[in-house]
């Protein structure tokens, strides 16, 4: 993974837009893409900058960028960012270099200022349009966590430390932060039941994940080498892929998750650039002794140098009590990226080693990273062992799995001494009323 640090990092640097010195996410060494609206236009790419967004489309049209990064613009004024994605690399890190030096010098404030829009004012939607979804499983913490429910003995399955586990999730189901979602409807088999019965998910979850968008892809039958990997990245969002527990467990043997988790995911609406994240990268840590080393197509020595990203990560609740009551989110847990046990660029490489042909505005998520301390847990399943012990909000409330009218948040922040923090906007799902079963 590139880990350039330029003068897009300058920690003395600040942005003239309102709001953008100081922002705790958004500051101008941050710059992430999304898709906006506002009442008078359609969708089309943006820039956050502090609590508003540069309109790409508009600043095009000025005249003040040139080469990679006017070609850049124009492809990001459009409904989706795929086009964009497409470029590759180059064209997006001039860019996003041209915006810093447009948004952190105030003679350009004049000509420029016309181009920024309230976030307040805007809708977000999806970044891109979604082809293929995959979600991964490389968060040993949590994988070890739920195989101890199943499995006490025995938690890791043989293949966990050999190969990067994942399946193919339903990309139509994909949608952005704010964006309610229905109960899932299901077969479930009832402890000290015979047969199924269908009716609506009681276990229902979230998973904490990191999301990651597919720029540049490959053809079909041609892999992408490890090192090459981190070239096919475009950038970052928080995923949450909602689980029916109790749906899942009925239906996962012998092929895999299915109903359980094709229902909804839940994407946050900007796109974290691997370049905003390059002060960010941290080594890969090291694997206990007597794993097995990853096999060559899976080993690169700068990626294990600096493939880890050392994000922090919470995750909130917000009943509908407490909303009523006008309190604020209580925290479930806290975790960090860098706990995964496969690298971002694994996940890539493993994903083509095949042949398979990934695309612009693919979606990967990385699977449920979970602390390697219980209080890190990334779901509910693991916070409640299973549902056998519930969790005691701070107004009185307990929960086991998610009620109708719950609100679940993911938030990341990247904090490194002498470089600016930045964040990545909250991730967030309400749960609704069941679909009708």
């Amino acid at each position: 993974m590139s880990r350039v640090i330029d003068e897009t990092h300058d920690p003395e640097r600040t942005g003239w837009p309102q709001g953008a010195a100081g922002h705790g996410a958004f500051p101008v060494q941050n710059l992430p893409f999304g898709i906006f609206s506002c009442v008078d236009r359609a969708p089309r790419g943006g820039i956050a900058i502090g609590d508003q967004i540069l309109d790409l489309g508009r600043l095009a049209a000025t005249g003040l960028l040139a080469g990679d990064a006017a070609e850049a613009a124009r492809a990001a004024a459009h409904p989706t960012l795929n086009a964009m994605f497409a470029l590759g690399a180059r064209p997006r890190r001039a860019l996003r270099r041209a915006i810093f030096a447009l948004l952190s010098d105030r003679r350009h404030e004049d000509r420029v200022a016309p181009c920024l829009v309230h976030a307040a004012d805007a809708t977000m939607h999806l970044p891109c349009a979604v082809g293929d979804y995959t979600d991964f499983y490389a968060g040993i913490h949590h994988a070890t966590a739920v195989g101890k429910l199943f499995r006490p003995d025995n938690p890791l399955l043989p293949n966990y430390k050999h190969v990067p586990i994942g399946y193919h999730g339903r990309a139509s189901s994909v949608v952005v932060s704010g964006t309610g979602f229905r109960r899932p409807c299901g077969q479930t088999k009832p402890a000290g039941q015979d047969a199924p019965q269908f009716g609506p998910s009681q276990r229902l979850d979230y998973e904490l994940e990191l999301g990651i968008w597919l720029g540049r892809g490959n053809a079909l039958g041609e892999a992408i080498p490890i090192a090459e990997a981190p070239a096919h990245i475009a950038g970052f969002c928080l995923l949450n892929d909602w689980s029916a527990r109790d749906i899942q467990a009925l239906e996962y043997q012998p092929l895999g998750p299915f109903l359980a988790k094709n229902f909804c995911t839940t994407v946050s609406a900007w796109v974290v650039t691997p370049e905003a994240l390059a002060p960010f990268r941290v080594k890969q840590a090291a694997r206990p002794v007597g794993d097995p080393p990853p096999l060559p197509y899976l080993h690169d020595p700068a990626d294990q140098a600096e493939g880890a990203i050392d994000l922090a990560l919470r995750v909130t609740l917000l009943t509908p009590a407490m909303r009523a009551a006008g309190l604020a989110p209580v925290t479930l847990s806290q975790g960090n990226a860098r706990d995964l046990y496969w690298t971002v660029a694994q996940l890539v490489a493993h994903h083509a080693s095949n042949g398979c042909n990934l695309a612009s505005g693919d979606l990967l998520g990385t699977g449920t990273i979970s602390a390697p301390d219980p209080a890190g847990a990334g779901s509910l399943l693991e916070l409640t062992e299973g549902g056998k012990t519930l969790i005691r909000l701070g107004n009185g409330e307990t929960r086991s799995f998610l009620a109708d009218g719950d609100e679940i948040g993911l938030h990341a922040s990247a904090t490194r001494p002498g470089f600016v923090p930045i964040g990545f906007g909250p991730c967030i799902g309400q749960v609704q009323g069941s679909v009708g079963c």
